[in-house]
């Protein structure tokens, strides 16, 4: 499948901002079952400055400098993108989750795609005891890790309640497990601080889903926006699997990778500082459109 992507994130400020540095991860990943085909960024006002680097991760990361006084930003984005991915079966047979976490441990490599880098607790994701015992019900003795994933997966569906006005990027994970209410990123740090209180390898995913769905089925929650899932490794021969438990769905061909990270704050899509103006008005606007 090839897809047409635009993002587009503008800012309204109260009054003139006179300088601005901004990160922008938008170019999709080539890897994880997809290619970029082509990408580009437009911004105005223009920036003075405009550098790009690969990150840890491996996302294509740039930084803007923008000096001349202005009002509004703007930060227009535009993809496309080839996908072709196919999933396990959700009942397919994998090795025991503990075999999976021992092996993990035992990594020698810390580049980005080793899994040890992704067991430990990360900014956004504490690993905390409450939500490591609800991991723990899906993940019974000698159980399979694809089935437990899909069984934590398919719980958070159906136990949280999607609720786009609930949560901030700022609200704690504890206060997100309590009320049992968020949105994609706060589902995906859920169950990544449940696999990783169990010692299992998780990384969070930021991304997009396909805008219309295909004939017959539902309309996917977080099509309008950047989406997020989880990754998880599943041994040398599996490798990462990803699963969206916002829709309690493996991620095929609906899903286009953007980013990869230990949570939120290494994959955020525009992040920067502004000098001049206390109050901000943010828009995002995401289109995914499937062109063959």
């Amino acid at each position: 499948m090839i897809y047409d992507i635009r993002h587009v994130t503008t800012y309204e400020y109260e009054s003139p901002v006179s300088f601005a540095r901004c990160t922008l991860r938008l170019e999709p990943n080539s890897g994880h079952g997809q290619e970029l085909i082509s990408h580009k960024v437009e911004i105005r006002p223009r920036p003075s400055e405009r550098n790009v680097r690969r990150d840890f991760f491996g996302t294509l990361t740039e930084s803007i400098v923008i000096e001349a006084a202005h009002r509004n930003l703007r930060i227009d984005s535009r993809s496309r993108v080839s996908v072709d991915r196919k999933p396990p079966a959700r009942d397919a047979a994998s090795p025991a989750w503990e075999s999976i976490r021992d092996v993990a441990f035992e990594a020698t490599s810390l580049g980005p795609s080793s899994p040890v880098g992704y067991v430990f607790a990360s900014p956004l994701v504490p690993v905390l005891r409450p939500v490591s015992a609800y991991a723990a019900n899906s993940f019974k003795p000698d159980t399979g890790i694809l089935a437990g994933a899909v069984d934590l997966m398919h719980r958070i569906r159906a136990e949280f309640r999607y609720d786009p006005k609930a949560t901030a990027i700022s609200t704690p994970l504890d206060e997100v497990f309590d009320k049992r209410h968020g949105v994609c990123q706060d589902f995906a740090h859920v169950m990544i601080a449940g696999l990783r209180g169990l010692g299992l390898p998780a990384a969070y995913v930021s991304g997009y889903l396909r805008t219309i769905p295909p004939p017959g089925q539902a309309r996917l929650q977080g099509a309008d926006a950047t989406h997020a899932w989880v990754s998880l490794w599943c041994g040398a021969e599996l490798g990462w699997i990803d699963f969206d438990p916002t829709n309690d769905l493996l991620v095929a061909n609906d899903h286009i990778v953007l980013a990869v990270g230990r949570d939120f704050s290494d994959v955020s899509p525009v992040d920067g500082i502004i000098v001049g103006s206390p109050k901000q008005k943010l828009g995002v606007a995401v289109d995914v459109l499937l062109v063959e």
